[in-house]
């Protein structure tokens, strides 16, 4: 007797590693997405097929919810990881079971790690599923719940409208940075210029945060002038410095632009940031300089993305990168290769061939014309943006989506990491 008792348990354990291996695989494959949109080999295309095969791993646990459950609620607890945060709370919200939506929310929005995983699944789930939480946490007097409604609505590029309203105009919604900071910076993404006013509040704020997103929702929004209070995180190292420049030197006279790149390389250790910059200005006329670039080993490959940004001309798909990897070995040791977290970003960049790039930009350099910018070989044009965000890379979708909603008053800015998959 106590055999049969026992056989219904039996035959759920049996099960149980491949509930958890459908857990670890989403989980990873996740993580491998968070990555994968800005990588440059990484296309809309390799991400719909990451982003399949996070479904077939979400649906597998979705076979059996309550055992799943049990092991994704285990292991959000245990870790506070984002992808565990993500397949759990995925699962939560399909089960419409309040309860395991209410736990997943309590130990997922106050763990810094698990919120991006949390935050990301409301934007991976479609509409029907999702949108009457945003709702309830956009009314909720639990100002946290808050936070997540508009980062999600930031992440879907949805428009809270008159919620937007109310949380720029309570005492309490200002006094919290994190929401403060995300609501101000989702007027400048959704071109919300009716909340203008709340901008010019903001930029006078003496939280670093919400301050920088307030002048970079007023450049968004047209307001070039508001550049000039960017200059100082331009040319400091910080958290938002590769987001200042990535505004800054798109929506800068190009004469200024190439002062403050002047500023930016009196400190030699922003010798990334100058070359970053220079490909986000897109100015022919410092190609030289990045050939230049091209033979110093740490900037290598930084350097040759920055010249195919330029002049759209690509390295491996016209022989102009090396075969033969140089060895580095005496010029990194072990310790400062695993310390330096910018030549992790080069990893999947090819090496020019300085040689045969400098020879090509020889003979091409007449097309291009000094004193205007270009982006991927083309001066930088509507279509040509529009083209680069649907068919581009992933670094030059990003750098399609800024340059669009710059030249486009009233389009809001397109999320270069959205979910290709449409539910």
């Amino acid at each position: 007797m106590n055999a049969v008792m026992d056989a219904p348990g039996k035959s759920n354990n049996a099960y149980q590693h491949v509930y958890e291996q459908f857990l670890i695989d989403g989980a990873f494959l996740w993580l491998l997405r968070s990555i994968a949109v800005n990588q440059p080999h990484y296309k809309q295309q390799d991400l719909l097929e990451l982003e399949q095969r996070i479904d077939a791993q979400l649906n597998g646990l979705m076979t059996a919810p309550e055992q799943a459950w049990s092991i994704c609620e285990e292991a959000l607890v245990s870790t506070e990881e984002p992808g565990e945060a993500f397949a759990a709370a995925v699962l939560a919200f399909r089960s419409l079971d309040i309860q395991k939506i209410q736990r997943v929310i309590e130990i997922s929005l106050p763990a810094e790690n698990a919120f991006p995983g949390l935050a990301s699944a409301l934007a991976w789930l479609p509409g029907r599923i999702c949108h009457s939480w945003i709702k309830k946490f956009l009314t909720s007097k639990d100002l946290n719940h808050k936070y997540l409604a508009v980062t999600v609505c930031s992440l879907r590029r949805e428009d809270p409208r008159e919620y937007l309203d109310k949380i720029l105009q309570r005492e309490d919604c200002l006094a919290h940075a994190k929401l403060y900071a995300r609501a101000i910076r989702l007027v400048g993404e959704l071109k919300r210029r009716d909340l203008i006013p709340a901008l010019h509040l903001a930029i006078t704020s003496e939280n670093p945060e919400v301050s920088f997103w307030a002048n970079w929702s007023a450049v968004i929004l047209g307001d070039r002038a508001r550049l000039h209070n960017l200059q100082q995180t331009v040319l400091n190292d910080g958290v938002f410095q590769k987001k200042a420049i990535d505004l800054a030197f798109r929506g800068l006279p190009i004469e200024d632009a190439r002062q403050w790149i002047g500023l930016l390389a009196k400190d030699k250790k922003n010798a990334r940031e100058v070359i970053y910059a220079t490909a986000v200005l897109g100015d022919p006329q410092a190609v030289p300089w990045l050939i230049q670039q091209m033979r110093m080993p740490e900037f290598s490959r930084v350097s040759g993305e920055a010249f195919t940004t330029i002049t759209g001309i690509e390295l491996e798909q016209n022989g102009l990168a090396l075969e033969a990897l140089p060895d580095l070995d005496n010029r990194f040791p072990d310790d400062d290769i695993n310390d330096n977290t910018d030549l992790d970003m080069d990893e999947h960049l090819p090496f020019p061939d300085v040689d045969k790039v400098a020879a090509v930009w020889q003979k091409y350099q007449q097309h291009f014309i000094a004193g205007k910018r270009y982006f991927l070989g083309k001066a930088i044009e509507i279509e040509h943006l529009k083209h680069q965000f649907l068919q581009g890379a992933q670094r030059h979708r990003r750098a399609a989506a800024l340059e669009l909603a710059l030249l486009q008053p009233d389009h809001f800015l397109p999320n270069y990491k959205a979910k290709v998959i449409f539910d």
